[in-house]
């Protein structure tokens, strides 16, 4: 019987147009928090306050102590692992096609990864919700030291980090691309995603349906481990440079 390993290196092989699709595990390496997981953020913080558009308007001074004593340096300090640099290896060499992802801490785009899809947002950026201004969010980390919540320098309004909140919908352009490199693929590599709510959940059946290969990478069993060719519990970024390698590849 063909061990998972090398069967999933045989599909990644044989594949043409491979779609990534990654969740928070593959970040966890890099030293970003996941949110369900042992020590995970919603086991430390409320996400029905940090993370819900209507309690952030009400009161965004929650959303921006946290930005300041969590999410800042998490994201500051962070840098692609070796899971990230092997996706970009993947597109370099004309296999992976796009990286979709809920992630919001911009690595894929840090580690060499040019089409990327982010279903979530980016919180490195921040934006005025009365103007439109835009700003780095280190630049914003200086001010939230001293003036919770912060405001726009322009016009003195409301800031909100670009990510996409509880009660908000995901944005339509990143949706309709994911669903387009889902559709088209021939193989989808799912990285550090329990498939648990949608749309993650949705792409493995959809993939499925059009007759594309599963690949799936992730610390722990996944909602949707029943309709992987392959499953692979373990770091992503232990397993995914292992699966650059040509099939029958000695075991380390």
């Amino acid at each position: 019987m063909t061990e998972p390993l090398d069967l999933a290196r045989r599909l990644v092989a044989a594949a043409a147009r491979i779609t990534a699709f990654t969740g928070a595990g593959i970040s966890a390496e890099s030293g970003i928090p996941t949110y369900r997981g042992a020590g995970g953020l919603w086991r430390e913080y409320d996400p029905a306050k940090f993370a819900d558009i209507e309690y952030f308007r009400e009161d965004p001074s929650y959303y921006w102590r946290f930005f300041r004593d969590v999410r800042y340096r998490a994201i500051a300090d962070a840098r692609p692992n070796a899971g990230h640099l092997a996706l970009a290896e993947l597109e370099r060499r004309g296999k992976l096609q796009a990286v979709v992802t809920q992630n919001i801490d911009g690595l894929h785009q840090a580690a060499g990864s040019r089409r990327v899809y982010e279903l979530h947002g980016n919180t490195r950026f921040i934006d005025c919700l009365d103007c439109g201004a835009t700003y780095d969010f280190a630049a914003i980390h200086e001010q939230v030291r001293t003036e919770l919540p912060p405001r726009c320098r322009a016009c003195g309004g409301r800031l909100k980090p670009r990510v996409v909140f509880f009660g908000e919908a995901l944005p339509e352009r990143a949706l309709r691309a994911a669903e387009a490199v889902v559709a088209s693929c021939d193989l989808l590599l799912v990285v550090g995603s329990t498939l648990q709510v949608h749309p993650a959940a949705a792409l493995p059946p959809m993939a499925k349906q059009i007759g594309a290969r599963i690949v799936i990478v992730n610390v722990g069993p996944t909602a949707m481990d029943h309709l992987a060719d392959a499953f692979l519990d373990g770091p992503a970024g232990t397993i995914l440079p292992r699966l650059l390698e040509p099939p029958g590849a000695s075991p380390r």
